[in-house]
């Protein structure tokens, strides 16, 4: 029953039939992958012969090029490569109305540039902006619009009455009057904090980074808080990130220095020395340690090339699924603006990203152009077989990341991990239980690899992407990334297995590997040098990370033994402790809810005297704690 079940199933799916007579199974064959990069250069010729020309003799001899040139180089051939994406993976329609989308909010940015910041903050002052009777004002807006009021409707309306300001004067008026209130705060809050139109950048006060509120407490102690709090409920992902509307607030506010050789984000900040620039707390401002073409990106996502964007983040930074928002922000503390809020490049980049995933063959459109990219002028494709074999130890991001430059440079890779790597599907990951290949289907809709975090099971994969970062960062990216790994056949992924112990080093080199590479984590877990400072209630952050996300804790189904009492006091203010305090308070609640249900429980089958008299002093002192928190 099972077995037709699942054939059952195979046939409900979309049949992806790629053109200029290409096969699914050839976007996993580098010579394949060849004949593809052969294919896109003469498509290239029909339509621009000189522009193909470039292409070639910058791929021969790439290091000859400055990086401004080789800027407009890529910036000229990335339409053409996503047009072609389109058609090989018969997309062109869905991809399109994408680029529609684009264009479609483009009004957005230009008024909000043009009107709200250069005419509106600028002509009316605040004291007047505060008398506006801003309710009266929209609804004649509205009237005016001839439609609902809206933030792309005030965009578009006063966009073409700029066209004709003598004949719109009353209407723009009244523009200029809502935009002006609009575009102030009121006591502290941003009157339109859900849109993008009349926010601007706020001055930045590198001592005053986050807006608090001081409460002092008794023997002298003061607490901050936020000003707004945003409540945790269980374990789902926290922060979707931004939506398009968002992304491309960022990539408008941008002012793509590239054109100007002065992509700080990217190359860092300089002093005139050449020295890279420190923050006000000695950061050093390096920009992005991938050199990823941000700007480029930016200008083709303003253009309403979401593809073509992608494709160009994934020049330098092929595994983007790994980093961007809540992941890492050196690109944003070398932005150009460096006396208000930068751009925020992280968001921009993800959602670049799940704007492709969501498209049909989504996912096969990122995992092709982590093989072939033909803007990746030194690699556009897999280099031919090496006969090298490398062993990496480690499958977090410096594992997984390696794992995959060393495929494209022709060798084959083991990968290991000490956790149990929990295997994924057959059919879409194209390895079975026993790590036999198998075959494997083009996946169309993403959201078939989705999961929800609070219900998802640990898989073993990503290392301290996988148990340390939480749910502030979307642990499906990881699914992703392993299959981009492990549907190649250069790759073979072995969990449970400790180096040095079930393999020693002399033993990999008799196994035949050329290389190993240790990819173990960037230092072990600091142990304070305090008295008692492992008695019993006191742990490292990261074994509590660990224990936490790794015994699936946080489940209500999940019987581990993990017990946490408040108060809890974290010691460090880095990424990790915060993370522990913030899965602290998470965790208690989930706690404390679940052994109620299981007390009342036992209670309704054995009686409350049979439930309480197996328990310690210390037990009912706790139980009674938990009980009095659940309630």
């Amino acid at each position: 029953m099972a077995t037709r079940s699942a054939a059952a199933e195979q046939r409900t799916q979309p049949t992806l039939s790629l053109a200029f007579d290409f096969e699914f199974s050839d976007l996993y064959r580098t010579e394949s992958l060849v004949q593809l990069d052969a294919r896109f250069v003469e498509w290239l010729t029909s339509t621009e012969p000189q522009l193909a020309e470039r292409l070639l003799a910058a791929r021969r001899t790439p290091d000859s090029f400055g990086r401004k040139e080789e800027s407009e180089l890529l910036l000229a051939v990335a339409p053409h490569l996503e047009d072609f994406l389109a058609r090989l993976f018969g997309v062109h329609a869905e991809v399109q109305a994408l680029a529609a989308r684009h264009h479609e909010l483009a009004p957005l940015y230009s008024c909000k540039r043009l009107f709200v910041q250069r005419r509106a903050m600028k002509k009316i002052k605040a004291d007047e902006a505060d008398t506006v009777d801003a309710p009266k004002v929209a609804a004649q807006l509205a009237e005016a619009f001839g439609e609902p009021f809206s933030e792309l409707a005030f965009a578009r309306h006063v966009t073409e009455w700029l066209k004709d300001e003598g004949a719109h004067e009353q209407q723009l008026q009244l523009a200029l009057c809502y935009a002006a209130w609009a575009a102030l705060t009121s006591a502290g809050k941003a009157r339109h904090h859900d849109g993008v139109l009349f926010k601007g950048p706020a001055k930045l006060d590198p001592l005053r980074l986050v807006p608090l509120e001081e409460e002092p407490l008794a023997g002298g102690v003061k607490a901050y808080r936020l000003h707004h709090l945003r409540r945790r409920a269980g374990f789902a992902l926290t922060d979707t990130g931004t939506d398009l509307v968002g992304a491309l607030d960022e990539a408008n506010y941008c002012i793509w220095c590239h054109e100007q050789g002065r992509d700080s984000c990217s190359l860092g900040l300089k002093e005139k020395t050449g020295a890279f620039k420190k923050s006000t707390f000695g950061v050093t401002l390096a920009g992005c340690p991938l050199e990823e073409r941000i700007s480029e990106f930016h200008k083709l996502k303003t253009e309403g090339l979401p593809v073509a964007a992608l494709a160009m983040i994934m020049v330098e930074n092929p595994l983007c699924a790994a980093t961007g928002h809540r992941i890492c922000n050196d690109c944003m503390k070398s932005c150009i603006y460096q006396k208000q809020s930068p751009v925020n490049i992280p968001q921009a980049e993800t959602r670049t990203l799940k704007d492709v995933l969501a498209l049909p063959w989504g996912f096969e459109i990122y995992s092709l152009l982590t093989r072939w990219n033909p803007l990746h002028l030194r690699r556009p494709h897999p280099q031919p077989a090496s006969g090298r074999r490398a062993l990496i130890v480690g499958m977090g991001p410096a594992g997984f990341t390696l794992a995959h430059h060393l495929m494209n440079d022709g060798h084959s890779v083991v990968g290991i991990d000490g956790l149990k790597i929990e295997p994924l599907q057959p059919e879409i990951a194209g390895v079975d239980a026993s790590g036999a290949r198998a075959p494997f289907r083009p996946v169309c809709d993403v959201n078939e690899l989705y999961e929800r975090l609070d219900e998802r099971s640990m898989a073993g994969f990503g290392g301290v992407a996988e148990y340390g970062i939480t749910v502030r960062w979307d642990k499906n990216f990881l699914k992703i990334i392993r299959l981009v790994l492990e549907r190649r056949e250069q790759f073979a992924l072995i969990g449970g297995v400790r180096f040095g112990g079930t393999v020693p080093l002399e033993e990999a080199f008799a196994l035949g590997f050329d290389h190993v590479a240790l990819a173990m984590g960037a230092g072990r877990p600091t142990v304070l040098d305090l008295p008692n400072g492992l008695a019993r209630g006191v742990r490292t952050a990261s074994d509590f990370l660990m224990a936490l996300q790794l015994t699936g804790a946080a489940k209500t189904d999940s019987i581990a033994n993990m017990q946490l009492r408040l108060p809890v006091v974290v010691i460090g203010g880095g990424l990790t402790a915060i993370d522990t305090a913030t899965e602290s308070l998470a965790y208690y609640a989930v706690q404390v809810e679940k052994f109620l249900h299981r007390y009342e429980t036992l209670v309704a089958e054995r009686g409350e005297a049979a439930v309480r008299n197996s328990w310690s002093t210390e037990e009912r002192a706790v139980a009674e704690e938990f009980i009095t928190h659940a309630k």
